[in-house]
C-alpha cells in the first residue's frame, strides 16, 4: 500500500523550481517532507574528454537515468529506503558517497524533465510546471553556473544555444501540458504555495486515513 506521496515539480533551466519546492516544504515538518533532484540522477560522464564535455547534452532525455530514478521512487513510495545517488558537477560524476532517505510522508521532485516520462508522471500525485521567461532564466544560469560551478561567460551562452535552448523547446516546453498547476514567479508565487500546500496537507489526512 502506498505510504508516500510524489509531487513533481518540472520547469525550464533557472525557472525557481528549487525555490518552490523549498518553500513548500517549509510548511511542513522537516521530517515528513524531503526534495529530491532529479540532476542526481545524471549518467555519470567523468570519462569523456573535457572538449566533448562542453558539448554533451546535459539537458535530453537520455542523459538521465530514469530506470533508477522511477525504481528508488516506487520504493520510497511504498515506504522503503534507498540511496540517492550525489552528482559532481564539476568532474560529471557520481560522488561514491549517497544520501540515504526514508520515511517521508511527503516526496518533492524537481527538475526540468520531470514530467516528460509517462511512468513518472504515473507516480505524482500532483504535477508542476513552473514558468518563467526566457531572458530571466538565461540570466539565473549564467549566474549560477559562473558563481556555483565554476564556469566561464562564453562556455555557458554557447551550451544555452547548443543543447539548452532547443531542448528546452522540444521536451521541456511540450511538457507542460501534463502539469496540473502551471505557476508564474516559481518559489516567490504565495498564493501558489498556499493552494498546493492545502491540497498537499488534504492528500496526506486521505493516505493516513486508508492505512
Amino acid at each position: 500500500m502506498k505510504s508516500s506521496i510524489l509531487i513533481g515539480i518540472a520547469g525550464g533551466t533557472a525557472s525557481g523550481k528549487t525555490s518552490l519546492a523549498k518553500n513548500i516544504s517549509k510548511n511542513f515538518n522537516e521530517d515528513n517532507v524531503c526534495i529530491i533532484e532529479q540532476d542526481s540522477y545524471y549518467f555519470d560522464v567523468g570519462h569523456m574528454p573535457q572538449d566533448m564535455l562542453h558539448h554533451h547534452n546535459f539537458d535530453h532525455p537520455d542523459s538521465y537515468d530514469f530506470e533508477l530514478m522511477i525504481k528508488q521512487l516506487k520504493r520510497l513510495l511504498d515506504g522503503g529506503v534507498v540511496n540517492i545517488p550525489i552528482y559532481d558537477y564539476t568532474t560529471h560524476t557520481r560522488s561514491d558517497k549517497t544520501r540515504e532517505i526514508t520515511g517521508h510522508k511527503i516526496i518533492i521532485l524537481e527538475g526540468i524533465l520531470t514530467l516528460v516520462d509517462k511512468r513518472l508522471r504515473d507516480l505524482m500525485d500532483i504535477k508542476v510546471y513552473v514558468e518563467a521567461p526566457d531572458d530571466i532564466r538565461f540570466i539565473r544560469r549564467l549566474q549560477r553556473d559562473i558563481e556555483k560551478r565554476g564556469r566561464s561567460v562564453n562556455s555557458v551562452i554557447e551550451q544555452y544555444l547548443e543543447t539548452v535552448r532547443p531542448m528546452h523547446q522540444q521536451f521541456i516546453e511540450t511538457s507542460k501540458k501534463y502539469a496540473d498547476l502551471i505557476i508564474p514567479q516559481g518559489g516567490h508565487n504565495k498564493v501558489a504555495i498556499d493552494l498546493l500546500t492545502t491540497k498537499i496537507n488534504s492528500l496526506v489526512n486521505n493516505l493516513r486515513a486508508s492505512s
